[in-house]
């Protein structure tokens, strides 16, 4: 019993290891020892509760909600961010490798390390690729404000045309204001605001065109506002 006991331990403790190094290579807050600690952790206590004679479903159980109060160790708040619930969820499988240990399942328990090693490469680099794909792939929509300088007895003109171009888009259009410019002779700048899917940015671009073709217009400009995801 105690060399089988021994041999799952070291187990735990070789699988807490391969896990624990990707971390450690990534300098994430739980690396190699934090990692290989919660493995060899799990299996010493789902093996006391086997020497024992106690049930091991409930110990593992007892594993895992400490796992849950050391995971919530590492998730910090930074700048309207959450950072760390990659790390938190690699501190729950490794405590579930060390379980799979301890009882002696050696087959899941490699499995599941390798498992959580592909998540913490393969699909990083899977994942990395999906964040810079354009952004007018995902889901989310965008800002943007069209300025327009024109003089001020065309500026009634003026709003008519943006507005019209705005609903003939279509565009959501938001807002629409005027605010006089300094200088002779007496101008105004009229700016539009509307919302839409970046993949649609060509849309803003045909609208100043357009607008720029009429009487009394100086200068026409466009800027995009910061994205965010699309109601659903």
């Amino acid at each position: 019993m105690t060399l089988e006991f021994v041999w799952r331990l070291l187990f735990a403790f070789g699988c807490g290891v391969a896990i624990g190094v990707e971390r450690q290579l990534r300098q994430r807050t739980a690396g190699l020892r934090t990692i290989t600690l919660v493995t060899s952790g799990a299996c010493l206590f789902v093996s006391l509760g086997m020497l024992m004679g106690n049930g091991i479903t409930q110990i593992a159980a007892y594993v895992v909600s400490g796992v849950g109060f050391l995971g919530g160790g590492v998730i910090m708040r930074d700048k309207g961010s959450i950072q760390g619930i990659n790390t938190a969820a690699t501190l729950w499988c490794a405590a579930a490798v060390g379980v799979l240990s301890g009882t002696g399942y050696f087959a899941p328990a490699v499995a599941g390390t390798l498992v959580v090693l592909a998540t913490n490469t393969v699909l990083r680099e899977l994942s990395r690729a999906i964040n810079a794909a354009p952004v007018a792939n995902a889901d989310v929509v965008r800002d943007y404000e069209l300025s327009v300088v024109c003089r001020e007895a065309d500026e009634v003109h003026i709003r008519a045309v943006l507005s019209n171009a705005m609903y003939s888009e279509p565009l959501s259009f938001q807002s629409l204001t005027s605010q006089d410019c300094d200088g002779q002779p007496p101008r105004v700048q009229v700016t539009a605001t509307c919302r839409t899917h970046p993949k649609d940015q060509a849309r803003i671009e045909q609208v100043a065109s357009r607008i720029s073709m009429e009487r009394g217009v100086s200068s026409v400009s466009w800027s995009a506002k910061e994205a965010e995801p699309a109601p659903e």
